[in-house]
């Protein structure tokens, strides 16, 4: 009995406290995502998943993506599914996401192929992931878990007829779910190739709603060496997040750490990502994601700052169906979506 109690606990999106969020819940969208990072040849390649369920099953939502060079190849495949025993995802032959591999097939010009090594995990001895005590309240329309904060990569990528090594990038890997696929709006920054290599930055935020509760909450997590720190507690250490089109300022303080993140990316240059109407079985722009972008960040203990960094290659997103197709519209007949 206790086994099917928590079984449809996790149906709705929620984790107990030391709970794994890595497994498939089972709600509406549940989305993978990885980003590798290759400093040396200044490139960002990003791979995602979102398995989402319709009436007759599950579907895929496929991406990946590059900078420099704007490219974006993207698909809504018809058959997904995920493991609900650990991480994994897959939509037929087109990908396999999976611990320590990455698979992508999207057609000649569209393929990924990566081992991942040394990787950092988020660590199992905290109480709670990248959503906070939000991760325990059943039914929000969104969650997030950022679970590998760096790892060496080896392996290969074609896109647009060009294939090249990734040996040697670093990565970053995180999940996403929701019981009705998105947010209204959300945000989003992801970043690594800082002066410090063992550095890695991440942050989301967007509106919460569940039944009556409806707020905007935003995390950070802050990866340095074997360090991991999270900020973005509501009464703790709230973030306050002003975001555009083209710039995300941060600011947080909770009674340890305090920081503050300064992005910024012309609109230009933003990919406009898909996101899912998981009933409907089709994708609808929903976001526009720089994956190039530049981040700042001044890290502080106490009042005393202990770390600042800068990256040339940040993933910066902003995200809204309205704002999506407002900038679709606007694109039209100039944009290459492939």
């Amino acid at each position: 009995m206790l086994v099917g109690v928590f079984s449809a606990y996790r149906a709705t999106g929620a984790d107990l406290p030391f709970g794994d969020p890595l497994p498939y819940h089972g709600v509406a969208m549940e989305g993978y995502f990885w980003r590798f990072t290759d400093v040396a040849a200044g490139r960002v390649v990003v791979a995602l998943i979102g398995v989402n369920q319709a009436a007759d099953g599950k579907w895929a939502t496929l991406g990946l993506a590059m900078h420099p060079g704007g490219l974006l190849h993207e698909a809504a495949w018809p058959v997904a599914d995920a493991d609900a025993d650990r991480l994994g995802a897959t939509a037929g032959e087109a990908f396999h996401g999976r611990q320590g591999r990455v698979e992508v097939n999207l057609g000649p010009d569209a393929r990924l192929d990566v081992h991942l090594q040394d990787e950092v995990l988020w660590p199992r001895s905290r109480p709670f992931g990248g959503s906070s005590i939000f991760q325990t309240v059943p039914g929000l329309n969104q969650y997030w878990h950022p679970h590998i904060l760096g790892a060496t990569v080896r392996g290969t990528a074609t896109i647009d007829g060009q294939e090249f090594s990734l040996d040697g990038a670093t990565a970053y890997a995180e999940k996403n779910w929701g019981r009705g696929g998105f947010p209204p709006s959300w945000w989003w920054g992801q970043a690594q190739g800082f002066e410090r290599e063992d550095a890695c930055v991440a942050f989301a935020g967007g509106e919460i709603v569940a039944g009556r509760l409806h707020t905007n909450v935003t995390a950070v997590v802050v990866r340095l060496g074997e360090k991991i720190i999270r900020i973005g507690d509501p009464i703790v250490s709230p973030v306050k997040a002003d975001v555009t089109n083209t710039s995300w300022s941060l600011r947080g303080r909770g009674p340890v750490w305090g920081i503050e993140i300064e992005g910024e990316a012309p609109l230009a240059d933003a990919h406009l990502l898909p996101v899912p109407l998981p009933a409907e079985r089709r994708n609808v722009p929903g976001a526009l994601e720089h994956l190039g972008g530049r981040m700042r960040v001044v890290l502080r203990r106490r009042g005393r700052i202990v770390w600042t960094g800068e990256s040339a290659l940040a993933g910066l997103e902003h995200g809204g169906r309205d704002l999506a197709e407002a900038e679709a519209a606007r694109r039209a007949g100039t944009r290459r979506v492939l």
